[in-house]
Formats: C-alpha cells, structure tokens, sequence
C-alpha cells in the first residue's frame, strides 16, 4: 500500500480515523465509547455518529469537556460536531457463555434425581448435562 500514492493517503485516512475513534473511547463515558463513531476531522472538528437524538442530545452536552480531554491527549480538537445516523448500529458486545463447573453440574444433577417428574426436574436434568 505503501507504494501506490492513492492507496498511501487511504491507509493514512484509515490510521487517522482509527486513532481518534481510539482517543474518544478513552474520554468518552463508557457508553457513548460503545455507541458512537468517529466520522471524521475536519478542520479541527471532530464529527461523531450516534444511533439516536437522545444520545446526540447528551453528547453536545458533553463536548466543551470532551474537546478539552482530547486536547489533553495531544488531539487537534477544536470543537465537536453530533450527527444522528439512524442506520448505524452500535456495536453489541455478547457476553462470553457461563460454564458450570464440575462440582456445579454433579449437585444439579443430584438435586434433579431427589425431585419428583416436573418441568424443574427436567429444566434441572437438561441445565446439569450441559458442556459450555
């Protein structure tokens, strides 16, 4: 990519944008980390995407603080612009799956064969024979 002048300026636009969607997390409320993108720099201002008005609302609250953190951090910030896109989905994070331990699965298999024939026992049977 190096070597091919157009596709040097994309890398550096790509690095640029990712550095500041890096430096926003950082500042941001954990929240709007999650659920807003940086867009862009232009100009000194800092365009960022959020998925609803009421998160847009919230964040230009927040902006004089937010510029002030970014500056801090060595960002050519100078003000920041909200923009709704209702098309842009934040990023959900699934939570990793809980595993029983072997201990776990032994007492609930156990507790299940002292019950009489119910939709516990079976719920119980079923959650106890589970691997992951």
């Amino acid at each position: 990519m190096n070597g091919n002048p157009q596709l040097r300026s994309l890398l550096d636009s790509v690095q640029t944008l990712t550095a500041l969607q890096q430096q926003f997390a950082l500042v941001a409320p954990p929240y709007f980390a999650l659920s807003s993108q940086v867009l862009g720099l232009h100009q000194g201002t800092l365009s960022i995407a959020t998925s609803n008005g009421t998160l847009a609302a919230k964040l230009r609250q927040l902006a004089p603080e937010l510029v002030t953190k970014l500056q801090d951090r060595g960002c050519e910030v100078s003000g920041i612009r909200v923009r709704v896109q209702v098309s842009y989905a934040p990023v959900v994070h699934k939570p990793p799956p809980r595993i029983l331990s072997g201990a776990a699965q032994t007492q609930l298999h156990e507790l299940s064969a002292s019950l009489s024939d119910s939709p516990l026992k079976l719920a119980l049977e079923k959650f106890s024979q589970k691997k992951d």
